[in-house]
């Protein structure tokens, strides 16, 4: 069974009440149900972390290989400048997949650019809470592959 990790950066934790316009109106307790839901019929096994504190983030990417085959992230707003983050993806040799609810390139300017996506075998972003899913389904399949 492929295990993936799915990391979740600052105020999603907010999710379902923060910008719903941008955001949607579920929680993230409504995607990780959704996530589990088709992860579990797919054959795969699914974690989930969210913290605001970039250190944690680090911490958990970095536990990562070993427990986990995988990593999705959601790094939040840390996906713009955040070079810990982007070393520690760098720095673990398991697939890590990028994932955004909004599409950032439609966004502001300094929301269009990521520091991590280029360390990450892929980036999906703006298909709201299927970006979870479409994540999932990409880590599974590169692990896949690689296995």
């Amino acid at each position: 069974m492929i295990r993936v990790l799915i990391v979740n950066g600052p105020n999603l934790n907010l999710l379902g009440a923060r910008e719903t316009e941008v955001y949607g109106d579920l929680t993230l307790e409504d995607i990780e149900g959704l996530v589990t839901d088709r992860a579990s019929k797919d054959g795969v096994e699914v974690g989930f972390f969210q913290s605001n504190h970039e250190g944690a983030i680090v911490d958990a990417i970095q536990g990562a290989p070993g427990n986990y085959d995988a990593v999705v992230i959601n790094p939040g707003a840390f996906t713009h400048y955040s070079y810990a983050i982007r070393d520690a993806v760098a720095s673990v040799e398991i697939p890590v997949v990028e994932i955004h609810l909004s599409n950032i390139a439609a966004r502001e300017e300094f929301r269009s650019r990521s520091v991590i996506a280029a360390v990450c075998v892929g980036q999906i972003s703006g298909f709201g809470p299927e970006s979870y899913l479409l994540g999932v389904t990409a880590a599974a399949k590169v692990v896949g592959e690689v296995s």
